[in-house]
C-alpha cells in the first residue's frame, strides 16, 4: 500500500544506542537540552537545538506508525533528552503508542539524571507501566574532577540519585562510561569512582566506549583541563579497563564494550562472566606490551 505521507518526519541527524538499531525511532524532542558536554559533538548544529516535538505532531506519527508499521515491537524516544518532557506528555505518548501501535513490547529513551529530579518514583513507576521500561544514561564517570572537566553538570551523587530512583520504578538502567576519560593524570580516579558509582547503582546493562574525538572535540576538552590532558593510548587504554573490571561488584550486569571506538571487544555477565574478561585484557594487555595499538576497532586491530 502506498502512503502519501511517511509515517516520522525527522529532523537529522539522529542518534540512537546501537542496541536500537531494529528500534522505531520516535523524535519526540529535537537535541539536547543540556548540550555542553565537551567531549560530545551530536547536537551541535543551530538547527538542532533542543526543543519539544509539537504534540500535535508526535500524536499524529504515531498513529501513522500504528498503520505503516504494525510490525514494530521496540520504540526508541529520541532525540537526546526524551526524558526532559513533562510526565503528562510522556504519559500521553505512551498510552496513545499502546493504543494505536499494540505490537510494542518495549519503550526506551536517553535519560539526562536531571531529567529525572522532579520525577517521583510513583510517576516514574506509571511511566513503567505503560511501557517505559529501560532508560540509557551516558554516566560518563563517577569522579566529580572528570564530569566537572566534561561540563556534564552533573556530579557522583546526582548521577547516582537519578538510577537509583530509576531501579526503585522498576524501569531498567543501560549506563555508559568512558574509558581513558581522566588523561593520564586522573586515570586512577576515574576508573576507582567510576566502579563505586555501578556498585552502588547495580545496574542492568552496562557499556564503555573510549573518549575520541571529532569535530574540534580534542580542544573543547583540553579547555575542560586546563591544557593539562594527555591521552591514554591503546596499552594504557587496556590498563585502565582492567582496574575497571576487577574493581565492579555487580550481581548480574550485562556487560559490553563494542562501540567502533573500542579496540579490545569485551562481552559478558558481571560478575558471573569477570574471571574470563580480566583474562582476555591480560591477553590483550601482554600484545600491546609488545604492539602498537590502534586506538580505534576501524583501523584494523
Amino acid at each position: 500500500m502506498w502512503y502519501s505521507q511517511p509515517p516520522v518526519e525527522y529532523i537529522e541527524p539522529v542518534f540512537r544506542p546501537p542496541s536500537e538499531a531494529d528500534s522505531l525511532i520516535l523524535q519526540v524532542t529535537n537535541g539536547c537540552s543540556w548540550n555542553r558536554c565537551t567531549f560530545c559533538d551530536m547536537y551541535t548544529d543551530d538547527h538542532k537545538r533542543f526543543r519539544p516535538k509539537a504534540e500535535d505532531e508526535v500524536m499524529a506519527e504515531i498513529v501513522r506508525c500504528g498503520q505503516q508499521l504494525p510490525q514494530v515491537q521496540r520504540v526508541f524516544l529520541a532525540d537526546g533528552d526524551a526524558m526532559a518532557l513533562s510526565v503528562r506528555r510522556l504519559k500521553a505518548i505512551l498510552q496513545a503508542i499502546r493504543e494505536h501501535m499494540p505490537s510494542v513490547r518495549r519503550v526506551s529513551a536517553y535519560c539526562l539524571p536531571s531529567n529525572l529530579k522532579r520525577k517521583s518514583v510513583e510517576e516514574l513507576s506509571e511511566l513503567r507501566e505503560l511501557g517505559l521500561t529501560l532508560i540509557y544514561m551516558g554516566a560518563e564517570s563517577g569522579s566529580n574532577t572528570v564530569l566537572s572537566a566534561f561540563d556534564k553538570g552533573e556530579t557522583f551523587d546526582t548521577t547516582a540519585e537519578a538510577l537509583l530512583k530509576a531501579g526503585e520504578a522498576g524501569i531498567k538502567r543501560s549506563v555508559m562510561l568512558i574509558n581513558g576519560g581522566g588523561g593520564k593524570r586522573f586515570s586512577e580516579e576515574h576508573t576507582r569512582e567510576s566502579a563505586r558509582l555501578v556498585n552502588l547503582v547495580q545496574p542492568e546493562y552496562l557499556a564503555t566506549l573510549v573518549l575520541f574525538f571529532r569535530r574540534g572535540t580534542d580542544k573543547k576538552v583540553l579547555a575542560g583541563y586546563d591544557g593539562d590532558f594527555q591521552p591514554l593510548n591503546g596499552l594504557e587504554l587496556f590498563q585502565e579497563m582492567r582496574m575497571l573490571i576487577e574493581a565492579t561488584e555487580l550481581k548480574q550486569s550485562i556487560f559490553r564494550s563494542d562501540h567502533v571506538s573500542n579496540s579490545l571487544v569485551l562481552k559478558g555477565t558481571l560478575g558471573r562472566d569477570k574471571a574470563r574478561m580480566l583474562a582476555e585484557i591480560d591477553q590483550a594487555i601482554e600484545y600491546a606490551s609488545q604492539h602498537e595499538i590502534p586506538l580505534y576497532r576501524q583501523e584494523g586491530f
